[in-house]
């Protein structure tokens, strides 16, 4: 009979289930390990999704046409995920409209001050001329 610790590297069932837009346990991991790489001379320490995301652009940047394509589906993929979460969640929507709302309301308060700032002295500028 098998047990958990007869194999200690192997992940167990319920964690290597997946599904759309949710890799397995072990391969998300696997993606968030750190690497450190030379950029421009530096040395900089990134995960190695971003690792791998850096070599499809610069192969899709080179010309190479199926990582041109890839690069671009992950890109939609990402924006669509991107939206679906936002189009979930109106609170936020709301909070950020009360937000835009509060700085409009302060920048055409202060445009307004600025507007009859210029206008006073116009008329003070006419009054010493006229």
């Amino acid at each position: 009979m098998d047990t958990k610790d007869d194999k200690p590297n192997e992940v167990p069932e319920s964690s290597k289930s997946g599904g759309y837009g949710k890799p397995p346990e072990a391969t998300r991991k696997t993606l968030r390990e750190k690497v450190v790489i030379n950029e421009h001379g530096q040395r900089k320490t990134i995960t190695k999704l971003e690792a791998a995301l850096k070599q499809l652009t610069n192969k899709a940047a080179s010309g190479d046409i199926r990582a041109l394509r890839q690069l671009l589906e992950s890109a939609r993929d990402a924006e669509a995920k991107q939206n679906a979460a936002a189009a979930l969640n109106p609170v936020i929507e709301e909070l950020d409209q009360e937000v835009i709302d509060g700085i409009m309301q302060r920048f055409n308060s202060e445009e307004d001050q600025e507007l009859q700032k210029t206008t006073q002295e116009a008329n003070d500028v006419d009054d010493q001329r006229g």
